[in-house]
């Protein structure tokens, strides 16, 4: 801070964002005169407001390890589990009314135009399976705060709602027509593989959550054999080889213009399985 008595023959400054205010403290960087609602608190006496906004565009903002905003608080994770906790109340209280409208269902996805139930079934469940709707959202909130932690949110956000798509494509394609599928699993099965990836990169010990996805996968092939139980093999394929190419394509873009790159993956991962969703569906209307 610079501050120097007046001498009878000077002529006293005045802040320069308020010409009424006469002022001796000036700027250390500019060295202009400001008043008391112009100073700002800097390392040594004061600063105006254009130099500190001017010094905070020069400061490196901290990033999560892949990019992003740090995350403190998972928002995503518990804006995904709030929804999924909603949905089902829903579907209690409507009779499954609500599960109807919003399963993945390839006739009404392809006859109907309502594409919008490829995202909405991977918030609805098994109104008579309990084990459904509570595994989907114990896995959910085991895993998912880590990856948000690692991605930051808008790229979990995007992972996790491609995982599900990812899942319901594979439906589309591969699927009897007149089967209806509702879950999470489809991206529960992509942040698996992107735990998976991300493990791999930062050189962790990835065999527990390996383990976890054999074991998933043998029930999703070997139970409905066995019993009988509808389990749909294609969402949780499809969201794991979704969750895994995306993943990869976030944890090992160049970090050199690493947001550019994970923007144009998302974007054209979104890209391919959209024309993956017109081929087949006009494919099956023709």
């Amino acid at each position: 801070m610079t501050s120097q008595p007046p001498s009878p023959q000077e002529t006293v400054p005045t802040c320069y964002r308020h010409p009424g205010r006469e002022t001796w403290v000036r700027c250390q960087r500019c060295e202009r005169p400001i008043c008391p609602d112009c100073m700002r608190d800097a390392a040594v006496g004061f600063q105006c407001p254009e130099c500190v906004a001017e010094g905070n565009r020069t400061v490196r903002q901290a990033q999560s390890v892949f990019g992003g905003a740090v995350v403190t608080t998972p928002y995503v994770t518990y804006t995904i589990l709030g929804l999924i906790a909603l949905v089902f109340v829903g579907q209690l209280l409507t009779g499954d009314r609500l599960g109807a409208a919003l399963e993945m269902n390839t006739v009404y996805v392809v006859a109907q135009g309502e594409y919008y139930r490829m995202i909405t079934s991977a918030f609805a469940h098994s109104t008579g399976l309990i084990f459904h709707v509570l595994f989907n959202a114990w896995a959910i909130y085991a895993i998912a705060p880590y990856l948000e932690r690692a991605f930051g949110h808008i790229r979990f956000a995007a992972l996790y709602l491609l995982s599900a798509l990812g899942g319901s494509v594979m439906s589309l394609w591969f699927d009897d027509f007149r089967v209806a599928t509702v879950g999470a699993s489809g991206a529960v099965f992509g942040l698996f593989a992107a735990i998976f990836i991300v493990g791999r990169k930062l050189k962790l010990d990835v065999r527990g959550i390996a383990t976890v996805i054999i074991l998933n996968l043998v029930i999703t092939f070997v139970v409905p054999a066995v019993t009988g139980l509808g389990i749909s093999w294609t969402a949780h394929v499809g969201g794991l080889l979704t969750g895994a190419v995306l993943a990869g394509a976030l944890v090992y873009a160049p970090r050199n213009n690493r947001a550019l790159y994970q923007a144009l993956a998302l974007l054209g991962g979104f890209a391919i399985l959209a024309a993956l969703t017109i081929v087949r569906a006009t494919s099956l209307l023709s």
